[in-house]
């Protein structure tokens, strides 16, 4: 008998078999999306010092209050444009795309879209 897997799972399992082959580095750190039920987040990451570089969130303040719902297309639009501001910020033009396991559709696309828009290259 085959046990069924949860979409969760399902998308955990993605994430893995993408993480072998996207490495953030230094010269080019990785942009990392993740997304909630309620929530959008996005970071940009330097895998080989392990730290994080930049970061947006719907849970920000000055993000959250300009908009209405924090988990729509809208939402991950701002939080795109805003991780890309600060990432620009810091000297960071280039970086390599993770989108998490999550289907490259909607928001996902609408958080990368927004991000190169505002200057950031993958």
């Amino acid at each position: 008998m085959s046990k069924k897997l949860s979409k969760s799972q399902i998308r955990q399992n993605k994430h893995r078999k993408l993480r072998k082959n996207i490495v953030g580095t230094p010269e080019k750190p990785r942009l990392a999306v993740y997304r909630s039920n309620s929530n959008m987040y996005a970071q940009v990451i330097d895998d080989i010092a392990g730290n994080t570089l930049v970061a947006a969130s719907t849970l920000e303040k000055e993000v959250k209050d300009k908009l209405e719902k924090t988990n729509d297309v809208q939402a991950a639009k701002l939080v795109g444009e805003t991780v890309a501001k600060k990432a620009l910020d810091k000297g960071i033009d280039k970086v390599v795309f993770d989108r998490g396991g999550f289907i490259y559709h909607g928001k996902i696309k609408e958080l990368a879209d927004a991000a190169r828009e505002a200057g950031l290259e993958f």
